[in-house]
């Protein structure tokens, strides 16, 4: 039987139930101390750890006392938290479990420690010192492969050897709602020939990228010693959405012979709220791919248990002046063929050292349809195809308009916000979610 909570509006929510309990960095703007501090998502209000802590609460948890947990908890990251370790955040989870069950002798210091989400902001979780992003999805793979080298080229030989992938600009990854700028840079004149060079112009084919990030926690890694199969959850802090937003056209001549560089460094957005993998534990499933046996992977990345989580994946786009997104994407995270800690373990297999607050990126998560594509350039298959925007309840007249006058897309344009949702459920009705992931495109400067 469910537990049910002290705050009313978490038991059924969609998103923050009691059995979720998600992590984010929170300002209060209505209290007169607005100081970035640490928070616990719940129903639709964040409760303030650093004043549960304050408040004694946390005495003797994971054999800490209170003036450490208030040290942790008052932080503006979660990187100190993220760096005691799977013990201590199970103790931790478990204990907020408990305080935030109905029937608990402290309900009511928990309850004056509640702010209302809607008078929040919130912020980036922790301090990412790296950041690295994968290509982890056969489907996208291979739908890209065959744009940029055709249908017998689409997989290099590489790939389903190891996950490919490179590192990322820490410094432009931001939270959720910060404004993007489309970028300028260098593109071809002709993109079907690139002998005749490039012209310095805003991006033509602004794209968002449906992904996961993945949050390192545990003690730093010592440079020189690989995280294993059988520890690497123990590194694994938890999940946001992330949009790895990317410049197509500028991606196109600028990617050999190194891969992304200015395409892709202009921004990353992420939810704010990090769910932990404890809370999926009830989601864990099979891949989509089911098994790895053709090849069989190096031994060292071998997972025994081959598996990843039913989490169901939406992109909206809502174009400037719209009431509402239309849906352009449905996938789900298992349609990943490397799972994240095959990535992880591979990243580290040279001896590359990890830190808590180190971030991973997915790569885009698309399935084997045309609806479960995670970009547009697979939608719009590299802008050659426009997609239609379907806007759920418009009102008659509206419908009848957008019915004469479709609005299409074959990459963003100006004013589009992107929203990502993610959200997991089972039959018996446990579910929790990530909440959204969005970000408005700004014109490019006036100087492109």
């Amino acid at each position: 039987m469910a537990q049910t909570c002290i705050v009313e509006s978490a038991n059924g929510h969609p998103d923050f139930p009691l059995n979720n309990l998600p992590y984010g960095i929170f300002s209060p703007q209505a209290l007169d101390d607005p100081t970035p501090r640490v928070g616990v998502a719940i129903g639709d209000q964040v409760l303030d750890l650093s004043l549960v802590a304050t408040s004694g609460l946390f005495e003797g948890v994971g054999d800490y006392d209170t003036n450490m947990w208030v040290t942790v908890f008052s932080a503006s990251a979660l990187n100190e938290f993220m760096a005691l370790g799977k013990p201590v955040w199970q103790a931790v989870r478990a204990h907020l479990t408990a305080l935030l069950t109905v029937g608990n002798e402290n309900a009511s210091a928990v309850e004056s420690a509640l702010v209302p989400m809607e008078t929040v902001a919130m912020m980036l979780p922790a301090k990412i010192g790296d950041y690295t992003d994968f290509y982890a999805s056969r489907e996208h793979a291979s739908n890209i492969g065959t744009m940029f080298r055709g249908k017998d080229n689409a997989l290099q030989p590489n790939w389903l050897h190891l996950p490919v992938g490179y590192h990322g600009r820490a410094s432009s990854v931001v939270v959720s709602g910060t404004p993007i700028r489309r970028p300028c840079g260098q593109i071809m004149v002709d993109k079907t020939d690139p002998s005749k060079g490039p012209m310095y112009s805003p991006c033509k084919g602004m794209d968002f990228e449906l992904e996961m990030g993945i949050f390192v926690g545990g003690a730093p890694t010592e440079l020189g010693e690989p995280v294993t199969m059988a520890e690497v959850e123990d590194h694994i802090f938890g999940l946001v959405l992330m949009n790895d937003w990317s410049a197509r056209d500028i991606q196109k001549w600028e990617y050999v012979p190194l891969g992304p560089f200015g395409s892709k460094n202009f921004g990353t957005t992420i939810s704010p709220w990090v769910v932990t993998l404890d809370a999926l534990e009830p989601f864990r499933c099979e891949t989509s791919a089911g098994a790895q046996d053709d090849p069989v992977p190096q031994a060292y990345i071998q997972d025994p248990n081959y598996d990843s989580y039913n989490i169901d994946l939406t992109v909206a786009i809502q174009p400037e002046g719209k009431n509402s997104g239309a849906v352009v994407c449905h996938s789900n995270f298992r349609n990943l063929y490397w799972n994240i800690k095959q990535m992880i373990v591979h990243h580290t297999v040279t001896g590359c050292n990890l830190n808590p607050g180190d971030l991973m990126g997915s790569g885009t998560i698309s399935g084997s349809e045309q609806g479960s594509f995670g970009s547009c350039v697979e939608l719009s298959w590299g802008g050659k195809n426009p997609f239609t925007l379907t806007f759920p309840g418009a009102a008659e007249a509206e419908a009848e308009a957008e019915a004469a006058e479709p609005v299409e897309r074959r990459f963003l344009v100006d004013g589009d916000n992107v929203i990502m949702a993610g959200r997991c459920s089972l039959e018996n009705g446990t579910k929790l979610g990530f909440g959204t992931c969005e970000g408005v495109v700004l014109p490019a400067k006036p100087q492109c």
